[in-house]
């Protein structure tokens, strides 16, 4: 709990000062005035700012991994979660997510569930952690959810890894090409003026060239206001993104994105469909389970859609009408639950679809990253040969003419 430095005066007028524990400023009034006394300024003190700003940092995916796995071997061996987490904040080496340890752990001392004290902290915790470990309180398997949000921190930090190494070297050079295609925009192409509009007043500029002298001029005339632009848009993007409505849009274009958005859609099902199978496996209501399980997707598409088919499930429908009603599901995933509930074997299943899904899925992101460099590449000579191609042509035309 934070503490507040406060100066009050009591009934006879003395100034007093002092350090008061309290959730807000409120109870800080409120504590004060049970002692007769009349605040005249409250303020967090020193220590419970830096925890503030401590809060406000995102942690490490690594530290993250490291504290879910943990936690899920603290809890299988016997340990209780109170004391699970004190031994986890006292080792951590990380302050930002220390304090963010001790927050939670306070939480869960005062009665607060563990998902719930985790959704206070979303620079620490994700969406999809938090439903994850909430899931796993409702269905009492929290040790195999821990581990299983382990296991995921870990494959998204090893992908972030792979990615980041198979782009250092397409970005290096998409750097270098940006910066000469810029310096023959600004400096180069000008150069070639006199040559274009001879060409110009005669109707033979070829198109290339037109597109290229239009570009140059541009930069030329508005490179002040370039980097306004497209800091303005990141400032503009970052700030929607963070709205409701935002990250909905968003998580439309993730299952839209070529080729990427195969990928993220077919991990997002293989989650659902493992949480929906452990909550059944360990006897929650169907109706419930799927409540619960369609915010392991991380997406609100399809979380929404999941929704709705848990909706016509009450009504009396199968899991697989409705799922396949909704659009989002392949096919046969589909035809796969629909067998599955018909030879009442559908928890089983739906972990068998969600293993196979992750095996496809990863190979088929294996292939993806290394076929994106390659794609890098090749967009980056187009670029560059554009840009030759639009001075090029006329060079040539020039010398055509003068030798004809």
């Amino acid at each position: 709990m934070p503490e507040f430095q406060y100066v009050a005066r009591g009934m006879s007028g003395q100034e007093v000062k002092g350090l008061l524990s309290a959730g807000s400023e409120t109870e800080v009034v409120s504590t004060l005035s049970t002692r007769q006394l009349f605040p005249i300024h409250i303020e967090l003190a020193e220590s419970s700012q830096n925890k503030s700003r401590l809060l406000g940092r995102r942690v490490k995916s690594r530290d993250l991994a490291t504290f879910f796995a943990q936690l899920s071997d603290l809890l299988r061996s016997g340990v209780p979660l109170l004391r699970s987490l004190e031994l986890l904040e006292k080792q951590t080496r990380s302050q930002a997510f220390k304090v963010v340890l001790e927050a939670v752990r306070e939480e869960v001392a005062e009665g607060t569930r563990l998902a719930e004290a985790m959704r206070k902290h979303p620079h620490a915790f994700s969406e999809l952690a938090v439903s994850m470990v909430r899931a796993g309180e409702e269905g009492s398997f929290m040790e195999d959810v821990l581990r299983r949000v382990a296991d995921f921190t870990e494959h998204q930090e090893e992908l972030k890894s792979r990615v980041t190494g198979a782009m250092a070297y397409p970005f290096f050079l998409i750097l270098f090409g940006v910066g000469i295609v810029t310096a023959m925009m600004v400096w180069f192409v000008p150069k070639f003026d006199p040559i274009f509009q001879r060409m110009e007043a005669r109707d033979s500029l070829p198109w290339a060239t037109k597109a290229v002298r239009a570009i140059s001029d541009s930069i030329a005339s508005y490179w002040m206001f370039i980097p306004l632009v497209i800091g303005g848009g990141c400032f503009f993007v970052v700030r929607y993104a963070a709205t409701d409505e935002g990250r909905l849009m968003f998580d439309k274009i993730r299952l839209k994105i070529p080729g990427a958005g195969k990928i993220y859609r077919s991990l997002a099902i293989a989650r659902f469909c493992r949480i929906l199978g452990t909550l059944l496996k360990n006897g929650v209501p169907i109706l419930n389970s799927i409540r619960i399980a369609k915010d392991a997707t991380g997406n609100r598409v399809l979380s929404a859609a999941i929704g709705g088919a848990s909706d016509n499930i009450s009504a009396g429908k199968t899991l697989a009408q409705p799922l396949a009603a909704c659009g989002e599901f392949p096919e046969e995933t589909v035809e796969m639950i629909a067998v599955a509930e018909e030879a009442n074997n559908l928890e089983q299943v739906l972990i068998d679809i969600a293993d196979g899904m992750e095996r496809r899925t990863w190979r088929y992101l294996e292939l993806f990253i290394r076929l994106l460099e390659p794609i890098m590449l090749v967009a980056m000579a187009a670029v560059v040969m554009f840009v030759l191609l639009g001075l090029l042509l006329p060079v040539l035309q020039s010398s055509s003419v003068l030798s004809g």
